[in-house]
């Protein structure tokens, strides 16, 4: 029997030249704990220094494929420090996401919130099937979506971002194509992904990667310019009343004082 003590959070596998990294932490709905986050760097490593691999596959186990940052960590250390650690961390997931040479496909049938939206960003191409749902929450809990702007910003039409970004309402796969958050949605997102990879193998390696970096060039700069601003500005929203209330109401499931 595996130890889910120390059984990866995310999963490794490498299935015709693509990476496939599997999120498989059921017992938080694949929340980015620490060790999920950890364990998703150390994935990615791995594929970029592989040259057999042509591209990565991110994709999940159960109905949730990223259900945003673990809050339950949130008391473990002192709020200010673990915020800024927090914020931090999520800063160099993302930009990895966006700077590793090799294409990255998000395999999506299941719920995307919060954090997870500002991975699926993070993606060059997004396959979601009827299963999907996604939600910018961070309102919900008297924050807002800080570092996950320098993605999912330069991907979504301004109107439907101002939209989603106030209400923290749930929309669906079509709407998150729409919008431009998602590339295609199908019936089969598995079947879609293995298409896909099909055609990526016909480009050659050197080819892929200076299209990726031509494409995602902006995003890579506004990173340079903004990245630090918005951490500090998330780290200081940490611990005040609000916020320890909206955390409190959501461990607790029950709705903040604010919420009429």
């Amino acid at each position: 029997m595996t130890d889910t003590s120390t059984a990866p959070l995310v999963r490794y596998d490498v299935r015709d030249r693509f990476a496939v990294l599997t999120f498989d932490s059921p017992h938080n709905r694949n929340a980015l704990s620490a060790r999920l986050v950890a364990d998703l760097l150390r994935g990615l490593d791995d594929a970029a220094a592989d040259p057999a691999v042509r591209g990565i596959v991110l994709t999940h186990t159960g109905n949730t494929f990223c259900a945003g940052a673990d809050l339950s960590e949130a008391g473990d250390t002192d709020p200010a420090v673990a915020a800024d650690q927090r914020t931090r961390t999520m800063i160099g997931v993302l930009r990895r996401l966006v700077e590793i040479p090799k294409p990255v496909i998000a395999q999506i049938d299941g719920n995307v919130r919060a954090g997870g939206m500002g991975i699926v960003a993070g993606c060059d191409i997004v396959v979601a099937g009827p299963g999907s749902s996604f939600a910018l929450t961070e309102v919900r809990i008297g924050l807002a979506p800080f570092m996950i702007s320098l993605t999912l910003l330069p991907r979504l039409e301004p109107r439907a971002a101002a939209r989603y970004y106030l209400t923290g309402e749930k929309f669906g796969a079509a709407e998150a194509e729409r919008i431009g958050l998602v590339t295609v949605t199908a019936e089969d997102p598995a079947a879609e992904v293995a298409r896909l990879c099909a055609e990526l193998r016909k480009g050659a390696p050197q080819g892929l990667a200076e299209a990726k970096r031509l494409v995602n060039a902006p995003i890579l700069a506004e990173f340079d310019r903004s990245a630090e601003e918005l951490a500090q500005r998330s780290a200081s929203f940490f611990g005040t009343p609000e916020v320890r209330e909206g955390m409190t109401a959501f461990l607790q499931r029950r709705p903040p004082t604010w919420a009429e």
